[in-house]
């Protein structure tokens, strides 16, 4: 028997693991953790269970072509060629363009973080872009944009990467790495063993929350409260870095009382420069312009952060105060104990954690999905950033870092679209500051653009992977649309509930029987440095191909070898790999990877300031301002109505077994958790009648689902905690999003309220089928 070891890392989400697969016979047999690998120290349960879903029997393994009018029970789908597939793709996209111009058609992208579409996602993005449409469904709103886009409202970045080789506290905000980014739970375990704090914001006992020096509990959506509570606490004590926010922040700028804006130099004398902002010199007791770029004074020089002033401007004397001031009265109406009660956690806790802080720079953190499923996202992000920046820790050793990233070419062609092409993007006169300036639109906008054709009208639709209507909340005319798409395509391995309505479903292979590169794997400085093209471990199944292969191939029919490089991945490949000064022959040769000589730069804003229009970390947004919304970070409550007919909280959560709505039908994973489960605590439980394990039913304004019972101790009594992806039940069990009404939101982003919807939980007439 012919076996072989190879070396590459697992697609299937963020985390990016190394691992090691072994081949025997040309069958992939197990996957194993490449402790040689930057992410290599350990593997999930999904990782592991591979062999399995390669070699799965309900795997779509050819394209398929429906037969049947939607709504049919059977699609009557019907097996064709591979050339037959992509002719009647191309075909459909001509008539749409013929018929509507480039606004009729849409494009959909599963995430890049739970998903190996990862290997594809710039290449369906050059695709969109060359086609000029203007639309890409992908669910950022409810996943990275709240890390990696809105922080730069604050940072003029993402939030980065804690350093945690040299953190001294690690604050983990509604992210549970043990089941979405696992090494990272292996780096702050590395951490904790060196001496660093552990601080863990979440609803549930969670993960690294058994672990952490203190876990605080929050009600669902209530975290900005908190992180305003803290911040106040930090500046009554004077525990945050007065000269780092003095002389990198706009915290000293001065704010009109009657406008709120900034005021500038032109302010002050006929011809000055408006980007240049005023603040109050502590040693002349003059205002005075900053300069274009900080630091806003010199070493040793003091502006003002707190006070009034009046200022003589050319318009007359103008009384305000420092963006700070500002700052700090926001954080001043958060004491400890209007805190407690916003977020149930006791008042010494909140304390604890601003001591924490304080008494352990530096100050790393991370959130993700935990505080961006709200309908207050935005200002909760704010808030948090907000926090983060007066600990002067950011891209500093041991903070928050921006690693140098390997140099490889981006293909992705955001730079080709026009301002006029964007304009068109669907929700982006509604939500300018949020994802649809990337083009990146909801399924909610689709949806209605489909249906009511508003602004215009959409006909056909190329998803290259998502299951919408499970990852996404109840969103009205999703069913209406679905029926009145004129075509709709969709690539994928299993039939879904959203596959089933498509026209034309097209076989892709699993990341172990496809190429794939990752350029920089994140976690430490090492890590990013990395560059792997990972090889297939076995040749892909049937007829399936690769989301890259069949994007290849619709350009070619599409006249658009142009933009892709003749049609030829190999030569696109080495493209993106120029700039690194590495080849793919290089990288098939070296399947571990190579690692590129790069060097992280510490506090990089010294050099260039911050990526904001300022050029500062800005507490003061005047793009959010200028867009109608609060400039400057705060709390506020959902938007979702309370309800006495449904006293309970509904907040989701992932377990290891499963990501989002894959891998249920493995048999390894269903045997650890064959049924969907709804944390309850015992006290609620008992009194409603509930056993441990019994199958209860939730109940919602939007709907209903059944889910057995698991009793959590360590869960607030009024927070039941269900799961979502479910679609192995005919009635709909195990989809928590089915109960939440999508029409809440996040007004700046679109985020849905994932996390927290008012419910009730009872004992269920019977059994889920």
């Amino acid at each position: 028997m012919a076996t072989e070891r190879l070396p590459g890392y697992c697609a299937l989400c963020i985390s990016r693991c190394g691992c090691v697969g072994t081949v025997q016979d040309g069958v992939l047999t197990r996957i194993d953790p490449d402790p040689l690998h930057p992410t290599g120290r350990a593997l999930c349960i999904k990782a592991k269970a591979a062999p399995e879903a390669v070699y799965h029997p309900e795997r779509i393994l050819h394209p398929l072509r429906r037969t049947r009018p939607k709504g049919s029970d059977d699609p009557g789908w019907e097996r064709i060629p591979w050339d037959e597939a992509l002719d009647l793709i191309a075909g459909k996209v001509r008539a749409t363009f013929s018929q509507h111009g480039a606004t009729g058609l849409v494009f959909g992208v599963a995430t890049p973080s739970g998903t190996a579409v990862a290997d594809s996602f710039a290449w369906i993005h050059r695709l969109a872009h060359a086609c000029k449409s203007p639309n890409l469904v992908f669910a950022t709103e409810n996943c990275n944009w709240h890390k990696d886009f809105a922080p730069a409202y604050t940072f003029g970045a993402g939030i980065g990467m804690p350093d945690y080789a040299h953190t001294g506290c690690i604050l983990l905000w509604g992210f549970n790495p043990a089941t979405s980014w696992l090494s990272q739970a292996t780096a702050v375990r590395e951490a904790q063993k060196r001496g660093a704090k552990l601080i863990v914001v979440d609803p549930r006992r969670a993960g690294l929350a058994a672990s952490a020096d203190l876990w605080l509990r929050p009600r669902p959506g209530s975290d900005g409260a908190l992180a305003m509570g803290i911040a106040n606490i930090l500046l009554e004590n004077g525990q945050f870095d007065r000269e780092f926010v003095m002389r990198w922040s706009d915290a000293p700028f001065l704010i009109s009382d009657e406008t709120g804006q900034p005021l500038s130099a032109a302010d002050l004398k006929e011809g000055g420069d408006p980007a240049r902002f005023v603040a109050w010199d502590l040693a002349t007791g003059q205002a005075a312009a900053c300069p274009r770029l900080p630091p806003n004074i010199g070493e040793g020089k003091l502006l003002a952060l707190e006070g009034s002033y009046a200022v003589m401007t050319i318009h007359g004397p103008v009384a305000c105060r420092p963006v700070f001031e500002h700052l700090a009265g926001r954080c001043q109406a958060w004491p400890q104990q209007r805190v407690s009660e916003t977020t149930g956690i006791p008042a010494d806790q909140i304390k604890q954690a601003a001591h924490l802080i304080s008494g352990n720079l530096p100050l790393s953190f991370f959130t993700w999905t935990g505080t961006c499923q709200h309908t207050n996202a935005t200002q909760t992000g704010r808030a948090i950033a907000a926090l983060y920046a007066l600990t002067g820790c950011l891209d500093a050793p041991g903070g928050n870092v921006w690693f140098t990233k390997p140099p490889v070419a981006d293909v992705a062609d955001f730079e080709t679209v026009t301002p006029e092409e964007r304009a068109l993007t669907l929700g982006l006169d509604s939500r300018p500051h949020g994802p649809p300036q990337k083009g990146w639109v909801t399924s909610r906008d689709l949806f209605r653009a489909i249906v009511e054709g508003q602004p215009y009208p959409v006909s056909c639709f190329i998803s290259f992977g998502s299951n919408f209507l499970l990852s996404k909340p109840s969103t009205r005319l999703a069913e209406e649309a679905l029926q009145q798409l004129d075509f709709f395509a969709l690539a994928e391995l299993h039939e879904t509930p959203t596959a089933r309505h498509a026209d034309l479903l097209l076989p892709v292979c699993t990341a172990w029987e496809r190429e794939g590169l990752q350029a920089g794997f994140q976690v430490s400085a090492a890590a990013e440095a990395h560059v792997q093209l990972r090889a297939a471990f076995v040749p892909p199944r049937g007829e399936s191909r690769s989301d890259t292969w069949i994007v290849f191939e619709l350009a070619k029919r599409l006249g658009l070898t142009d933009q892709f490089f003749e049609g030829d991945p190999d030569k696109a490949l080495e493209h993106v790999l120029a700039p690194a000064g590495i080849t793919a022959g290089r990288l098939r040769a070296e399947r571990r990877g190579v690692a590129l000589p790069l060097e992280t730069r510490y506090r990089k804003y010294r050099q260039s300031g911050f990526a904001t229009p300022s050029g500062r970390i800005e507490f003061h947004s005047e793009r959010l301002r200028a867009a109608g919304n609060d400039p400057l970070p705060d709390f506020i409550a959902s938007a979702v109505p309370h309800s006495l007919d449904f006293p309970l909280t509904l907040t989701t959560a992932k377990w290891p077994q499963y990501c989002h709505s894959q891998q249920r039908n493995q048999a390894s994973l269903r045997r650890l958790m064959p049924d969907p489960l709804v944390e309850v605590h015992p006290e609620t439980a008992t009194n409603r009648g509930i056993d441990n394990g019994d199958w209860v039913e939730i109940t919602t304004a939007t709907g209903r689902m059944r889910a057995r019972a698991r009793f959590e101790k360590n869960l607030a009594p009024e927070v039941v905690c269900a799961q979502y992806g479910w679609w192995q039940f005919a009635d709909g069990s195990g989809d928590a999003n089915r109960l939440i009404d999508g029409e809440y939101f996040d007004p700046v982003a679109g985020s849905n309220s994932l996390r927290y919807f008012p419910c009730e939980v009872s004992l269920s007439p019977a059994k889920a089928d």
